[in-house]
């Protein structure tokens, strides 16, 4: 597997860096150490530039090329970590009770100063390469934030890439798709309102948990009979809350859940008909159901010229067979979306081999699979803006 020797060389460190920030973990937007280890490595690695307190905690760092004039590409990692409690001890265990690095963060960012040092000591490319540390990727929408704060124009960005570790995929496979990738994530809360009385006497109100539990039978039929059988969609109710007491009919009910979808037409026609069957079979039985809906990320959508060069780059680095570009759609979400709608771009999955899944409290980024990302970063950079 043709990893760059010098990367291999720094292995350790990488290691090193990923292990501290996993010991460290933060959430959301409050990844204060986190950037500030970041920035301290980019100070060592000698860096052209250095912004901090983008969207609160994130960076970007710019290193010139020595290859002459050219556009500027933009690599991201994520650096926020999840709400879960740890449950084993590796020697390097998340110091901090109910946080953890569940998800890989602190790999990817490993990854990405890994080629940022080997990127500030060769220069080997042309134009710009602008280094992205964003937090809150797990539901805060980071990347909207440091999108919306004008990364994009104010560095030139022409194009950007992202990676994410992949648990369960062999160790230096790469796995991506052109078009959509991974699913839009929203949020609904249905609140149903009927008529308390007394269980004795259920003739006198106007039972919302009986509402309740038939618009949570009605809503599964929208995925079932209402969208394109080729057309994934997933609605799935999480949260039932009503009554505090055994011998009460209670006057209120709340549903909430989760709508996955991978194309906006579906989108739509989702939240229209979840609309029409919550209050409809609410007024059925004389009460009434209000939907609210939160639209969460959008569809991860790969620009498939800049997928087809990403995957030839992973190519070169572990060999043909190791790089698939045609794995299905995901009903996770990622919020490097949004940057992929504001520049063409594309995202990929480096397999970590075994052990627990992602966002599992046993779950531990596999270090043997940073020399090979931080390659497929430098070589992006390289291929992508070639010197001379």
């Amino acid at each position: 597997m043709p990893i760059i020797n010098r990367i291999a060389e720094f292995h350790d460190d990488m290691k090193t860096w990923r292990r501290h920030i996993h010991a460290n973990p933060e959430l959301g937007y409050d990844c204060h150490e986190t950037s500030a280890f970041v920035v301290e490595r980019l100070k060592e690695f000698g860096v052209d530039e250095i912004e901090t307190g983008i969207a609160k905690t994130g960076v970007v760092a710019i290193i010139q090329g020595q290859g002459g004039d050219g556009p500027t590409v933009g690599l991201r990692a994520d650096m926020d970590a999840l709400p879960i409690q740890e449950v084993h001890d590796n020697g390097y265990k998340s110091k901090v009770d109910g946080k953890m690095h569940a998800c890989g963060h602190d790999g990817h960012t490993a990854m990405l100063l890994g080629a940022a040092k080997y990127l500030a000591e060769t220069r080997n490319f042309a134009g710009r390469v602008a280094l992205i540390f964003q937090p809150a990727e797990e539901g805060g929408g980071g990347g909207l934030a440091m999108c919306d704060e004008g990364i994009m124009d104010k560095y030139g960005i022409g194009q950007v890439y992202g990676l994410h570790n992949h648990p369960g995929e062999a160790v230096g496979t790469f796995h991506t798709r052109p078009g959509p990738l991974m699913a839009a994530a929203d949020t609904f809360t249905i609140a149903v309102t009927g008529k308390g009385a007394h269980a004795a006497m259920p003739h006198q109100g106007i039972d919302t948990v009986l509402v309740a539990c038939q618009i949570a039978q009605g809503l599964q039929m929208i995925v079932a009979r209402n969208t394109d059988p080729l057309k994934s969609a997933v609605l799935s109710i999480t949260t039932i809350h009503s009554g505090s007491a055994h011998n009460v009919i209670p006057e209120t009910a709340e549903l909430g859940g989760t709508v996955r979808t991978l194309d906006e037409e579906v989108r739509e026609l989702v939240i229209a008909r979840m609309e029409e069957v919550a209050s409809n079979i609410a007024a059925a039985h004389g009460a009434k159901a209000t939907l609210d809906y939160q639209r969460g990320y959008p569809v991860t959508v790969n620009h498939p010229a800049e997928t087809e060069f990403a995957a030839g780059v992973a190519r070169a680095i572990s060999g043909e067979d190791a790089v698939d570009t045609d794995v299905a759609p995901m009903m996770g979400a990622e919020d490097f979306s949004y940057m992929l709608e504001r520049r063409p771009g594309a995202y990929l999955f480096l397999g970590g081999g075994g052990g627990a899944g992602l966002h599992h409290p046993e779950y531990d980024f596999n270090d043997e699979i940073s020399p090979i990302g931080a390659s497929w970063f430098v070589k992006v950079v390289e291929t992508a803006q070639p010197a001379g």
